[in-house]
């Protein structure tokens, strides 16, 4: 087949190459500077995504991407990013806070259903119950609610299974 072998621009040579690889010590960006090596050694791309466990394509686009960009063209785009902006601020957390010191607003104990509802009128949007559940939990709060009775259970006959169980001894 008449495969056209991919090759890396002169941005860095083959030995920076591979003390980038060896030194890096973030997973992702230590295996793109591999594949970099690789290829600047003259392995093919089908090699190098099997040394490697990436695809042809994620091979070949890596490459690409170093050759337009250089250098900073490998680095994990992901570090340093903290994610999507919180839903509420430091001053909402709080209030919540205080909310959550009270009952629901329906009464009786606070749920994730609950909280999402509350989030939902401060922040003006609909806020799906899981993310009232995230904010519950990151509040510290477990819904404590007993351990449901049986209707017909029979509470001396309880006592007496209990009374007959052997318990555990202590040291």
């Amino acid at each position: 087949m008449g495969r056209r072998r991919i090759s890396v621009e002169g941005h860095l040579s083959t030995e920076e190459l591979q003390q980038r690889y060896r030194r890096s010590g973030h997973p992702s960006e230590k295996t793109h500077w591999q594949v970099l090596w690789l290829i600047a050694q003259g392995k093919g791309c089908e090699e190098v995504a099997s040394a490697t466990g990436y695809t042809m394509n994620w091979v070949r686009e890596l490459v690409v991407r170093y050759n337009r960009g250089g250098p900073e063209a490998v680095l994990d785009g992901r570090r340093g990013h903290s994610g999507r902006r919180p839903l509420l601020s430091e001053d909402g957390e709080r209030s919540l806070r205080e909310a959550l010191g009270g009952s629901a607003p329906g009464g009786g104990l606070w749920s994730g259903p609950e909280v999402a509802r509350w989030l939902s009128g401060q922040v003006g949007r609909r806020v799906p119950p899981q993310r009232g559940w995230e904010y519950l939990r990151r509040m510290g709060q477990t819904p404590q609610v007993p351990r449901p009775r049986h209707a017909d259970a029979d509470p001396e006959a309880q006592e007496a299974f209990q009374a007959g169980t052997p318990r555990a001894r202590g040291p």
